[in-house]
Order: structure tokens, then sequence, then C-alpha cells
């Protein structure tokens, strides 16, 4: 089966994984939170949004998937470490699983969680009362005549393990990291109402986030004479405002 003889690596009894998921998830949810990021509530939320998704059916019934919490468990640890600690073996001996499975694991979860469906789900725009409610936080932290300023939008870079093959030189950004530029709109309570992906680190944060359903359907979103707050590197429009501009 393989072209290079594979030497087999020995597992241990018990894997931290099945201790998480069984007794820290319940019992000591702090530190539950310290390994995936997320509280057992979102957890729980998680894997009911995405358990359902064609990519966790098994095509044979001889050998069925592991339970999706499982999965989504391996894919969230790796997501919440950095450097060495979120590498396949490092992973792998958390879980008590073989490189290639947590690869296989992370994959199928990242392909349920960029299904368009899923997130037009999870992200959306307010509804009418979170609306006025993100208009009275303003206006009470600032005064009423910025009330209708109550979506703030920044660009982040997510760091990339490696340079990438094709193009590599565009995804070397600013901070000399090899990166993606990710967008987000976002409510006063931190609340993520849009987002933009796909452009590499070196794109400017003004171009990135004309991706974005806000900036393509601002004339009706998000409607109310509102404007969105960003910082001195987006141009400043009718409905963008800047407040410090050098």
């Amino acid at each position: 089966r393989y072209e290079v003889e594979r030497e087999p690596i020995d597992k241990p009894p018990a894997a931290f994984l099945q201790h998480l998921l069984l007794r820290l998830k319940h019992g000591h949810p702090d530190l539950f939170r310290h390994d995936l990021r997320v509280t057992p509530q979102t957890f729980d939320s998680l894997v009911a949004a995405i358990e359902d998704d064609e990519v966790f059916m098994s095509r044979s019934e001889l050998s069925p998937q592991a339970p999706v919490k499982e999965q989504l468990a391996v894919a969230l640890y790796q997501f919440g470490h950095d450097s060495n600690a979120s590498g396949l073996q490092s992973v792998a001996n958390w879980s008590g699983l073989g490189k290639g499975t947590v690869h296989l694991y992370t994959r199928r979860v990242m392909t349920a969680i960029l299904c368009p469906t899923f997130m037009s789900t999870a992200v959306r725009f307010p509804t009418k009362d979170e609306r006025k409610e993100a208009k009275q936080w303003v206006k009470q932290r600032s005064c009423s005549a910025w009330k209708n300023g109550w979506c703030f939008v920044d660009g982040t870079l997510v760091p990339l393990a490696h340079r990438p093959y094709w193009y590599g030189e565009s995804y070397f950004d600013r901070k000399c990291r090899y990166s993606l530029n990710i967008q987000i709109v976002s409510l006063p309570n931190l609340q993520i109402i849009d987002f933009a992906y796909g452009h590499t680190g070196s794109t400017h944060d003004a171009t990135a986030w004309e991706e974005t359903k806000l900036f393509k359907e601002h004339d009706t979103i998000p409607g109310d004479d509102a404007w969105v707050w960003a910082d001195s590197a987006y141009p400043i429009q009718t409905w963008v405002v800047a407040p410090y501009k050098k």
C-alpha cells in the first residue's frame, strides 16, 4: 500500500480528547474552553449546526465515521493553537489519532463551515431590535448625533505557516509574514454581521473590503441613514466615516 516502509507509533491507552469530551466538558468548562477556545454551550450549538452536513455522512455502513463532536474537537484544538502546538504530530498526540486522521477531520469541519448555507445562517445582518440596541449603545457612549454609526469594519491578517507555492509573494504582508486578509464588519457588542475572505496578505484593506456584502449592497444596507466606522485605511464616503485621517 505504501511505497516507503512505515513504522507504527504506539498510542496512549486513553487519549486526552475523550477525557475532554466526557469529563472536562461537564465538570470543568473552564478547562474545556482552554483547549478548544469555545464554551461547552457554543460547542454543542456548533455540533448541532454542522452534524447533518453530507461531508459527515459515511458512504459505507461497514466503516462509519467518528462522531461529529470528536471531529469538531480535533479541528478546534488545532485552530486554537499556534506554532508547534498546532502541528499535526502535536494534535495527533493530544487526540490519540494518526496525523492523516487529524488532517481529514479538520478538512471535513472546514468543508461544513464554509458551506454557503451554514455561513448565511451563522453570520447575518442585525434585526430591527438589534439595530436599535446597537444605536442605543453608541448614543450612551458618545452622543446622539453619532447613534447611526453602529457598524464597524476592520481588516485582520491571518498568518500562514508556510509561503504558498503559487504566487507566494502576493501573500507577503506589511508585517513581513505570509498571510490572508480577512475583513470583519461587527456591531458594538462584537457580533460579526459580515465578512470577506480570499484576498492575500498584500491586499490593501480598501480593496479587500469591497468583497463584503455590506459594500456591495450599501444602498439598502444598513439603511436608516446609518454609516460605518473605519480606520484611515478605508476611503471616506457618505456612508463610511474614518475619525482620524493622516
